[in-house]
């Protein structure tokens, strides 16, 4: 009898040891995940080096390591510290801050460059629009439903219900001719911290990476590094955002050999962007923010496109990771990955509709040649410039003015990416340029890239409005780095940029000024510095349209 309970009691006692190992690395884990603090809320022919099939999600999924950095996003308390080094107001008790004093000069307060007369001059028609988004709503209601059926899923969760007082609808409802936001607007931060902090319902491809998915031929492509993975999250308000995840460390420079079109897109280019196109005035960036996503709950979970999901596996790391389909990339070697699940990333609002505002996508006319020796005729014709002018759109109109502005903008940036241009329809020839796409910009800050700025240089023409903020931005009260360095630190994921980066941007600024300084010698400043749009262009009877 001793010995028989001697065994009962080695029995109890090894159960006891397993159920708490359990406990202790599987549920436990997960414990602290929950109730920690979070910060955020077809097929290719491709050979495939790594397997073919990602592994089961649900039995390999890692919990989280106590004591464990996350390697894959930045704190807060470094931008602090990167803004007291570098001289910036911000961070700085006591010191008035440069940025509030740039949005108070005179230059940002004086009226817009017409005052708008109707609602010929907003881009939407409410009443049309908010008509669309409930229909909007129900049929997404009504997929939901349908496909939570088909998985035999019960959901107590209410449908969703349209709030005309969203944020993102509000930001939609305010486009106008002279941006996308005016100056005034206080609905942008309200849309940040919304995008920030709300729940995704949906993950998707975005509609090009569909459009491409099955159809691509591999083997025009130079580099398929998945440079473009990108997805379009849908927030509990239904809005929408485009997400970039991070892929790679801010301190990385783009390889000197890297040509412009195989380069890494960067997200917290995405961000800095926006908050530079705010800074110059240009309001012509969409409005951006970082953000860190558990991939698992906030992606895999809530995506009903079943090539999304086949993508997901989980790394040697014990890290979620995903990577994208054809043409971009085809081999889990470039997969983005959370650590274990916790990825940073951009958001960027989604702009109306094509359905309710049509856009107009032009090649630009100082394209680059995307090929590995190639060269356009702007590259190798000093005089390039002259033809643009006598012809149509840009004879007319101050649509090369705007372009002008737009490589000022991706000088800055340092893009060399600005193969097309986008426009609202709406607003005609005049309307403005819509600067897209700006995660392959603050990839080198030791080098300048004097080529992007051939529009300028060539043509010599600057918009008076333009040049004024540029000399204002260059005053030790509002000195570009510092104010920029004040700005991206609203942003979650700061420090977005690194010091060198900071200060390329007060070196290439004085790289412009010097530009239209020679212009301005050459040609003189009635004839370089525009105060009116088109007054330098005269209609040509002889047009040409190389938008077309």
């Amino acid at each position: 009898m001793p010995g028989l309970r001697r065994d009962r009691l080695l029995t109890l006692l090894l159960l006891g040891a397993l159920l708490s190992a359990d406990l202790y690395f599987h549920l436990w884990p997960r414990v602290r995940l929950q109730l920690g603090p979070r910060t955020g809320p077809g097929g290719c022919s491709c050979p495939a080096s790594g397997p073919s099939t990602p592994a089961p999600l649900a039995a390999a999924a890692p919990a989280s390591r106590p004591g464990q950095a996350a390697l894959n996003f930045s704190q807060v308390q470094r931008g602090k510290e990167s803004a007291e080094r570098g001289g910036g107001s911000a961070g700085r008790p006591g010191l008035p801050s440069k940025l509030h004093g740039l949005f108070a000069h005179p230059l940002y307060r004086v009226q817009e460059e017409l005052p708008l007369q109707g609602p010929e001059d907003a881009l939407l028609s409410p009443r049309e629009a908010l008509r669309y988004y409930l229909r909007k709503v129900a049929r997404w209601n009504r997929r939901h439903k349908i496909y939570k059926e088909k998985l035999n899923q019960t959901s107590p969760e209410a449908p969703l219900q349209f709030q005309q007082e969203a944020s993102w609808v509000q930001f939609q409802l305010g486009i106008n001719r002279h941006g996308l936001y005016s100056r005034s607007s206080s609905t942008i931060n309200k849309l940040l911290h919304d995008m920030r902090h709300f729940p995704t319902i949906s993950a998707d491809y975005s509609q090009d990476e569909k459009a491409l998915l099955g159809v691509c031929d591999c083997t025009q492509i130079v580099k398929p590094s998945g440079v473009h993975l990108k997805l379009v999250l849908r927030f509990q308000d239904f809005g929408k955002a485009m997400f970039k995840p991070m892929r790679q460390q801010r301190e990385e420079e783009t390889p000197e050999d890297y040509f412009y079109f195989i380069d890494f897109q960067r997200h917290n280019a995405e961000i800095a962007a926006f908050h530079l196109d705010r800074i110059l005035d240009f309001r012509r960036v969409p409005p951006t923010v970082g953000r860190l996503l558990n991939v698992t709950k906030e992606i895999l979970e809530v995506t009903k496109n079943e090539i999304l999901q086949s993508v997901f596996f989980v790394s040697p790391a014990s890290n979620v990771c995903f990577f994208a389909k054809c043409p971009y990339m085809c081999k889990t070697e470039y997969a983005v990955c959370g650590n274990p699940h916790l990825l940073e990333g951009s958001l960027s609002a989604f702009l109306p509709s094509l359905n309710l505002a049509p856009r107009l996508s032009v090649p630009s006319p100082w394209i680059r040649s995307y090929s590995l020796a190639g060269k356009e005729e702007w590259e190798v014709n000093p005089l390039y410039c002259d033809s643009v002018k006598q012809t149509y759109p840009y004879n007319s109109s101050n649509r090369l003015l705007n372009i002008i502005d737009m490589a000022i903008f991706d000088f800055l940036i340092g893009n060399m990416d600005r193969h097309h241009y986008e426009m609202f329809t709406k607003f005609g020839d005049d309307g403005f340029l819509i600067h897209l796409d700006n995660a392959r910009g603050f990839g080198r800050h030791s080098h300048d890239e004097l080529s992007i700025l051939s529009p300028l240089s060539q043509c010599c023409m600057i918009k008076k409005k333009t040049l004024l903020h540029l000399q204002l931005l260059t005053d030790p009260d509002y000195r570009l780095s510092d104010v920029m360095r004040e700005s991206l630190q609203e942003d979650h994921l700061s420090p977005i940029l690194t010091e060198p980066h900071l200060l390329a941007l007060d070196r290439r600024l004085q790289v412009i000024l010097r530009t239209v300084e020679g212009c301005i010698r050459t040609h003189g400043e009635q004839n370089v510095v525009a105060t009116e749009p088109s007054e330098f262009l005269a209609p040509k009877s002889d047009q040409v349209d190389l938008a077309s």
